[in-house]
């Protein structure tokens, strides 16, 4: 049950952004396809961390290329 209220709050913070997380844009990678400066998807990693108040390790985030990887990171 735990996961499912992270998710939601996840789904929300994407929503925010404008990031669909359903088909295979949950796999576009956020420079190339979602067109987003690295500014910007280290604001959205800061906000996902802080909605769900857990911090990743910054080697882990700088291989962040892919909302699917947020989120798997988030939720382990």
């Amino acid at each position: 049950m735990k996961h499912v209220k992270e998710l939601r709050k996840i789904s929300k913070v994407f929503q925010q952004y404008g990031i669909q997380l359903t088909g295979k844009r949950k796999f576009a990678s956020f420079e190339g396809d979602l067109k987003m400066d690295k500014i910007f998807v280290n604001g959205l990693i800061y906000e996902l961390e802080f909605e769900l108040r857990k911090e990743l390790d910054d080697e882990k985030v700088s291989g962040i290329q892919a909302p699917a990887q947020v989120i798997e990171l988030l939720i382990s």
